[in-house]
């Protein structure tokens, strides 16, 4: 393999000839080796369009030649395309408050961009990865502008995949609208009620899911770029400090605002633990959710789509893995709220040093959940009803006499109770029509009437 010597204010290193990144990701890739997931791809992409904001107004206000402007502005691109992928290897955690990642993009960037303007890699001359492509930035306020676009991204496309389970369940809402069965409270058998009406409840949770993450982008918009190093804007001009939000307005198509007090912005993390606060939500509904469903799958009211064999021992077994990967995902992401609020608790001072793993954390969690949003979307569209199943556990419940109370009473609907079980009978049903008359018992019994919300008449009248 071939190396070139590149130079920082600590000394030399050796960087493989071909790579685009230089010096500061070498020294990175040696601090950092926690062997842990590598830094999100999506932060990388915001990052790059914080740059090529940048690197807009900077040649448009003069503080930065043209061609030099358009060669990182391609590099910029080239990068949010995907083509240089693997030149992002750092650790997603890392000290410095996300230095080493932003190193490693000035350096990739200036690399490309030599090579756009006939240069060579490593030699800076031309396009310099902190003179030129950092030029008016810190890592303090281009990071978290990063990481914010980041997640405008990610809850984005989460309300997007809330949205279509949502669908998947009101569907089934529909389709099972008229199948009676027993409800469940304490995992006892108690009122009857309606299989689509039990889809609901999920679809419902689900709608305050999807509102509550497409709102919460509004809590995303307001950034800190301009602020440089602590967010009193210290080495860039005022000029630029103004437009550069314009322009990343422009390049990401986000509603984004500078912050009313930038040193606010820069020094404290809060809104990210709103966020994804929001995210656990969404993940306790959908644990809520995968429970349910492998629970009335076990009763045999509903049949889950069988994905696999579920056993190397037992022929022919089914488990309901789909239900129970979505329940791991949804625990880590309650496990990633607990990280990124420890990680936003400890912001010091001016800045949050360990927004390296709140970034990891919040945008694990932002992926984890669409795409369990996605897996079990399909899944449900699988799902079969078994009426016959339902209808008996209604029928044989004792409980589903409560749907007679508001035509018979209380006491005499708790006598019915007592001279069927003297009598040892199990077709309850049918005891009831020989007590009370089949019309009654359809009545009582008929689904509209018993999600009617309330009785159409109190008993006595």
């Amino acid at each position: 393999m071939e190396y070139r010597t590149e130079k920082d204010s600590l000394g030399e290193r050796l960087v493989p000839a071909e790579v685009y990144w230089g010096i500061h990701t070498r020294r990175a890739l040696e601090n950092f080796v926690l062997g842990g997931p590598k830094t999100p791809l999506v932060l990388v992409y915001a990052l790059a369009m914080v740059k090529k904001a940048a690197a807009l107004t900077n040649c448009e206000l003069g503080y930065l030649a043209k061609d030099k402007a358009e060669a990182i502005v391609a590099a910029c691109d080239e990068v949010m395309s995907g083509r240089f992928n693997d030149q992002f290897p750092l650790d997603a955690l890392q000290g410095g408050a996300g230095t080493s990642t932003n190193m490693n993009l000035n350096e990739v960037l200036a690399n490309r961009a030599n090579e756009l303007l006939g240069g060579q890699k490593g030699e800076y001359a031309l396009v310099h990865p902190l003179d030129h492509v950092n030029r008016h930035q810190s890592t303090n306020d281009v990071y978290p502008t990063a990481l914010k676009c980041a997640a405008i991204t990610g809850v984005c496309s989460l309300a997007g995949t809330a949205a279509l389970l949502q669908g998947a369940l009101q569907r089934k809402e529909q389709e099972f609208a008229n199948i009676v069965k027993i409800g469940r409270t304490e995992l006892q058998e108690a009122v009857p009620m309606t299989l689509g009406a039990e889809f609901s409840a999920w679809a419902e949770a689900l709608a305050r899911d999807r509102w509550r993450v497409f709102k919460c982008e509004e809590r995303l918009r307001v950034v800190n770029l301009g602020g440089t190093a602590i967010g009193t804007g210290l080495g860039a001009p005022q000029d630029y400090i103004f437009l550069v939000i314009e322009r990343l307005r422009e390049v990401s198509g986000f509603g984004l605002a500078r912050g009313e007090n930038v040193l606010g912005e820069t020094a404290n993390a809060d809104v990210f633990v709103e966020v994804s606060g929001i995210l656990k939500a969404h993940a306790v509904n959908l644990i809520k959710l995968s429970n349910d469903l492998r629970l009335l799958n076990l009763l045999g009211e509903i049949h889950l789509p069988a994905c696999q064999a579920g056993s190397s021992i037992m022929p022919g077994k089914v488990n309901p893995v789909i239900p129970e990967a979505v329940i791991q995902a949804a625990l880590k992401v309650m496990a990633n709220d607990a990280l990124v609020a420890e990680a936003a608790s400890r912001s010091a001072l001016q800045i949050n040093e360990f927004l390296p793993l709140l970034a990891q954390a919040l945008l694990e969690s932002l992926d984890l959940l669409a795409a369990a949003d996605r897996m079990l979307a399909a899944h449900i569209e699988g799902v079969q009803a078994d009426e016959a199943r339902c209808r008996l556990s209604f029928e044989q419940s004792r409980m589903c006499i409560t749907a007679l109370v508001p035509f018979i009473g209380y006491d005499r609907a708790g006598a019915l109770v007592k001279d069927f079980n003297a009598a040892g009978r199990s077709d309850l049903r049918a005891f009831l029509e020989e007590n009370l008359g089949s019309e009654l018992i359809a009545q009582a019994f008929a689904p509209q009437n018993l999600m009617s919300l309330g009785s159409r008449s109190g008993y006595g009248k």
